[in-house]
């Protein structure tokens, strides 16, 4: 994804970005297989959120039934794990040859020599522990109730059986095993679990000759040649692109959302209207994310990275990595559960939803620390998932470490203090505005709150022996 490669290395700013972000990387590719990828944390965009006037609500009623079904759900996991899962490297982007920071290869191979290194990898993606029901068992555990699936990235390695190329998992080691249409063995377990189900598909794909083809070098991540000369290549990419997303959207059971990357490429390049008319004859209500541009098919906008300054009132999600990349890499840093609740709750009281990165292993394994930390992240929910499922924005959503959401009764407000690592609970908690009436409840035991109310500000006790977290409080509105 695009977003991993620039907030790796660049601060961006926009309109949304806190001034406090910054980016620090430590890349190093080594010339063996065993090629690793050392990060610190990031946060920030990549994908600008446009202004809700530049927002286009879908006039399609089932996708709009559809994608308030959505919106209610608050918390997915996005799975990134492809050819870059086998070094674990920044997904496709070291194949890219743009002279930026963050595009690295160390060492003696030219580009040429790398990138046949890389096509190579397809010989040794055999992941033998693939267990996709483990991976909904642990995801559903985690509170999450939807889910994105990379069944192609930039690359262009088909994680799915395709019929137009045999670039793809199922023609390499793991072509023997009859889950080789890894895809659709995803989408069933999670389905089977009740989860929304979304198809991650790169609109670019630096495999196909009619992208970039090999009669040119390939020195930008667009298409190596102009389309008004070579005007048949180009058709043959849209034609090729087109059967892709019908196999997706006509063989590998129902889907909700396409979830389409790679910005440079638009939607009109690749004749999306006509291919969603046809997806949606089959899928009623898909839900169309054709992200950073602007229009008709981004029925909802996906900041990357970052979480808007402010609350937005239209569909959006921010997606942001567990790690610092969006794919499996040795060693990595993990985000802790608490910032993981915390994140949640900021995105969840702005009006949006969290879309979580996890990077499965090359073997097809989720990592124990991965496991660990959402376990503790779905225990948060269970407990105090009221106030996040299902809720809706209210004007004063947030002072200080305190978030608010509504429910739709109109009437309750849930107020989230947020604990990050390494942080105590305070003896009070306070916050302006939101005034209650009556008692004030505390999710995590169900018990009654002492507090006061004085000058429009709300002081309340913390009960002393409860567990050093997140605490959310549910009261009626005054």
């Amino acid at each position: 994804m695009l977003e991993n490669c620039i907030f790796h290395l660049l601060k961006i700013r926009s309109q949304f970005i806190p001034n406090s972000l910054q980016c620090t990387i430590v890349f190093v590719i080594s010339l063996s297989l065993s090629v690793s990828a050392q990060t610190l944390q990031v946060q920030g965009f990549v994908h600008e959120q446009s202004k809700m006037t530049d927002y286009v609500w879908p006039t399609d009623g089932k996708v709009l039934e559809n994608l308030g079904k959505w919106r209610d759900q608050k918390f997915g996991v996005l799975l990134h794990w492809g050819l870059y899962s086998v070094p674990g490297i920044v997904e496709s982007w070291s194949i890219c040859s743009e002279d930026v920071d963050w595009i690295t290869r160390k060492g003696n191979m030219d580009y040429d020599e790398y990138k046949k290194w890389y096509w190579g990898l397809k010989d040794s993606l055999n992941p033998i522990n693939f267990n996709p029901d483990a991976w909904a068992d642990i995801m559903k555990d985690a509170g999450m109730k939807y889910m994105v699936f990379t069944t192609k990235h930039h690359d262009g390695f088909c994680m799915f059986d395709s019929k137009y190329t045999d670039f793809s998992i199922a023609h390499g080691p793991f072509s023997v095993d009859s889950r080789k249409d890894v895809a659709w063995y995803v989408f069933d377990a999670f389905r089977k679990k009740e989860f929304m189900i979304g198809c991650y598909f790169s609109k670019p794909d630096w495999h196909c000759p009619w992208f970039w083809n090999p009669y040119f070098a390939t020195p930008q991540r667009g298409i190596n040649y102009k389309k008004e000369r070579h005007p048949d290549w180009w058709k043959k990419y849209q034609e090729f692109t087109a059967n892709q997303l019908d196999e997706l959207t006509s063989d590998y059971g129902h889907l909700d959302i396409l979830w389409l990357d790679g910005g440079w490429i638009t939607g009109s390049d690749i004749n999306l209207d006509e291919i969603l008319k046809k997806a949606r004859e089959r899928h009623p209500g898909l839900i169309s994310v054709d992200r950073s541009i602007r229009g008709k098919n981004e029925n909802y906008q996906t900041p990357e990275r970052g979480i808007p300054d402010e609350q937005l009132d239209y569909p959006w999600e921010s997606c942001i990595p567990l790690s610092n990349d969006w794919g499996w890499v040795p060693n990595a840093y993990f985000k802790s559960p608490r910032k993981v609740i915390t994140l949640l709750a900021e995105i969840v009281a702005k009006g949006g939803c969290f879309l979580l990165g996890v990077g499965p292993t090359p073997d097809g394994l989720i990592e124990k620390s991965v496991e660990n930390c959402l376990h503790k992240v779905g225990n948060w929910l269970r407990v105090n998932g009221e106030a996040i499922y299902g809720t809706c924005i209210i004007p004063m959503y947030h002072d200080g470490k305190v978030w608010f959401t509504g429910n739709k009764n109109g009437k309750t407000i849930y107020a989230i203090y947020t604990v990050e690592e390494g942080e105590g609970l305070p003896s009070v908690i306070s916050w302006t505005g939101n005034l209650p009436k009556g008692e004030i409840v505390l999710l995590q035991n169900g018990k009654r709150v002492n507090y006061k109310v004085e000058n429009g500000r709300v002081t309340l006790q913390v009960p002393e022996g409860i567990c050093v977290e997140s605490l959310a409080f549910r009261f009626e509105k005054k």
